[in-house]
């Protein structure tokens, strides 16, 4: 076993600390689900401190999950090289701070949204929730309110919500019995719907929909570990998604929510079930209404019971919120810039998170720290914060970069995943359930349509054909006559089209007939 982890103490190497970097700065993996923070300002050595800990995790058989934004975390699926041009250098910071520079490859699980850097990885709608739906779509409140009535019908109807088809089609639903839904529910408005069908629309444009979909990811696939007892670690293709802020946002939260409502409690394990880090961590609080930040904060409150560890990492302490801060009781400090008035405030305050060190003042360390090199603090042995130590982060053992597009395709082919996710799957669910409704509602229809044309040619007494022969003369066509009937059958067509496309359940069917049958009347 490599001397990162010690199985007896329970701990996990981290850096050196202390007169020379020769004192160990350890993380006690029983408090590791208290949650952590890392920060600092870009190329300090955030990404290389994420890659340190994500290893020491796995080595302790805890699976980890990360968002990989530049594509260099990719590297932890190969071992380090002697060849490595910084080799020298991270030999030389091994034997400062007592390490030995055990060089391997972690196991590694590639996943994508859109399926081109790793398996797709998928939820439904109805998994999602229509609150982190509305903060992904940008929802005003009315609007918000319009979506939890979709998911509300489709639950009493039994109308699954599978993918974004299903959700654009109970859309359709909703405002076609608009009416009927707002003496239950509250006012359905024409403009709401279409401006949530909009947004659906520039989501699908951005190549949201592939997020929505089955087979859905199940949280089994991510806490596993491999044959040698190390934790896997699922690593999730974010270069793109990154053009997509709120998309990334929306499905770590959900991710994250999904841990929280599916695990059982298990108390303070030994050590967690699955540690979870959050990239660019801001992009989550940017703009989000108090009742998402709220979920955030119960969330990391209450998670660490089910044995799941978060760890935010961001450019600034400030970027996540109070309430949520205060849940993070492990932290790694990279080196901060205070060019400004306001950088020196958030120094000041980063400074004043950090149980004091009598050896040195924690806001001048913060700026002056090199790159690998951070003010640390970790939770005790009772679970109180750590005195703040100047820390030298220990090298990574796996390779520092990307890994290239050949061996990531060696790795996809032989992972046992593809055969569970590479291949989409879609069953039946609301957009088919609402179309075949319609569709046996618009048979319906012209059964009685043909039945009522049967009756009004056959409605007439024996006697009346023969008597009336001579007299009979066929009538002119009326012409104003013919065009209504094109008008019509060419309405009822159309509308019947449309709605076997898009609409269903009894309430529809009544719409159908309710509709078809006035129309009737004036034929």
């Amino acid at each position: 076993m490599s001397s990162v982890l010690d199985p007896d103490a329970g701990t996990v190497f981290v850096g050196g600390a202390g007169q020379g970097y020769a004192t160990p700065e350890t993380l006690l993996l029983k408090y590791a689900n208290r949650h952590g923070l890392i920060a600092g300002a870009t190329g300090t050595g955030k990404t290389v401190t994420l890659q340190t800990l994500a290893e020491s995790l796995s080595l302790a058989g805890v699976p980890v999950f990360l968002s990989d934004i530049k594509g260099d975390l990719s590297g932890l699926a190969c071992a380090g090289r002697s060849d490595f041009k910084l080799h020298d250098a991270f030999t030389k910071r091994a034997d400062q701070i007592g390490c030995t520079l055990d060089y391997q490859s972690f196991p590694v699980t590639f996943w994508d949204v859109w399926g081109e850097l790793g398996h797709p990885v998928r939820t439904t709608p109805a998994e999602m929730g229509p609150l982190l739906l509305s903060r992904l779509l940008d929802l005003t409140a009315a609007q918000e309110g319009v979506m939890n009535i979709a998911f509300r019908v489709a639950d009493q109807d039994g109308l699954p919500l599978l993918d974004l088809k299903d959700l654009q089609a109970m859309l359709v639903w909703v405002g076609q019995n608009a009416a009927d839904l707002s003496l239950r529910y509250g006012n359905v408005s024409p403009a709401s719907v279409g401006a949530i069908q909009r947004a659906l629309l520039v989501l699908e444009n951005e190549g949201g929909d592939r997020l929505f979909g089955e087979p859905a990811l199940e949280l089994s696939d991510l806490i596993r570990q491999d044959a040698s007892g190390k934790g896997v670690i699922n690593i999730l293709a974010a270069e793109r998604l990154m053009n997509a802020p709120k998309l990334y946002a929306t499905f770590l939260l959900w991710l994250l929510s999904e841990l929280f409502e599916q695990l059982p409690e298990v108390g303070d394990p030994d050590r967690p079930r699955i540690a979870f880090f959050f990239d660019e961590a801001h992009l989550l609080f940017d703009d989000a209404p108090k009742a998402l930040i709220d979920k955030v904060e119960r969330v990391a409150r209450l998670i660490r019971s089910k044995g799941v560890s978060v760890w935010f990492v961001s450019q600034n302490p400030a970027d996540i919120p109070e309430s949520v801060l205060g849940q993070l009781g492990n932290r790694v400090q990279h080196a901060l810039r205070s060019f400004t008035a306001k950088d020196q405030k958030a120094l000041r305050l980063a400074a004043e998170n950090y149980r004091p060190n009598p050896e040195f003042d924690i806001a001048e360390a913060i700026q002056q720290v090199g790159t690998g090199e951070a003010v640390t603090s970790f939770l005790g042995a009772k679970g109180t914060p750590g005195i703040a130590q100047r820390t030298l982060i220990r090298p990574p053992f796996s390779q520092l970069g990307p890994i290239d597009q050949a061996t990531r395709a060696d790795i996809l082919k032989k992972s046992p995943q593809g055969l569970k996710y590479d291949r989409p799957l879609d069953r039946e669910s609301a957009h088919e359930i609402l179309a075949k409704r319609t569709a046996e509602a618009a048979r319906q229809a012209e059964a009685e349509i043909a039945k009522r044309s049967d009756d009004d040619l056959f409605d007439m007494s024996p006697g009346d054909g023969h008597r009336n022969a001579r007299r009979y003369e066929a009538p002119k066509p009326d012409k104003q006559a013919t065009r209504r009937s094109s008008r019509s059958d060419r309405v009822l067509e159309t509308f019947g089209k449309s709605l076997a496309r898009q609409l269903g359940t009894r309430t529809g069917q009544a719409l159908v007939r309710g509709v078809l049958g006035s129309l009737l009347k004036g034929r």
